[in-house]
């Protein structure tokens, strides 16, 4: 923050600079990031982007989905690219065709999900490429995942079948019938599992949440 207000904000005292100061480095925050650089570990994840550790903090608090399981079904979704969207099917294996859902941004939610997140929650300017939007959209999702089929959140093999399938294709157990999806939800619940134990051993090291980021 202080190389920001450094570079960016002209000399000035007082109270004015510390609210430009603010407002920019929240807007600075909010920008589309690169990928982190070391995926498999959420340590490395949470120290290089802080605001991430924050924003899902945030998240655990609110909708009670564990920040290990919330950072696996993302990581999963999309690799933490902002802008992810499933790759184009194609004619003759040559010929590039549509997209095989609307699915897009870090948390992959199609169109139709996201929608109906902004309805529910009120959030009518959230955005699928914001990480903060996206996180809350996963928190969001497992508390309907627990309030309708009963998954509880802190199930990442459960909860990431029916975060693909949707939950109606849960409750009707479509899943059953892609063993490769049965497949990915266990490699999903091992991941959040390895995120679970070496964020217990680096969370007291991870950055504060600065008192500037009041929102």
């Amino acid at each position: 923050m202080r190389k920001i207000c450094k570079n960016v904000i002209p000399a000035k005292t007082g109270i004015q600079s510390v609210f430009l100061c603010i407002i920019l480095a929240l807007f600075v925050s909010g920008c589309a990031k690169a990928p982190p650089h070391s995926q498999d570990n959420i340590c490395s994840i949470f120290r290089q982007y802080p605001e991430w550790y924050w924003d899902s903090q945030d998240v655990q608090k609110k909708w009670h989905i564990p920040i290990s399981v919330l950072i696996a079904i993302m990581h999963q979704e999309s690799h933490f690219h902002a802008g992810a969207k499933p790759p184009r099917e194609h004619i003759l294996w040559v010929i590039p065709w549509f997209r095989p859902t609307s699915a897009y941004g870090y948390s992959q939610a199609t169109d139709e999900s996201w929608k109906s997140y902004r309805r529910s929650t009120g959030d009518h300017g959230a955005d699928r490429d914001d990480f903060a939007d996206a996180a809350n959209f996963i928190g969001w999702y497992a508390h309907q995942a627990q309030r309708k089929v009963g998954i509880s959140p802190r199930d990442p093999y459960k909860l990431y079948l029916a975060y693909h399938e949707g939950l109606g294709g849960y409750a009707r157990k479509t899943y059953l019938r892609k063993k490769w999806l049965i497949a990915i939800s266990h490699k999903v619940s091992r991941r959040a599992w390895i995120y679970h134990r070496q964020l217990m051993g680096c969370m007291r090291s991870l950055p504060k949440k600065p008192w500037w980021r009041f929102w």
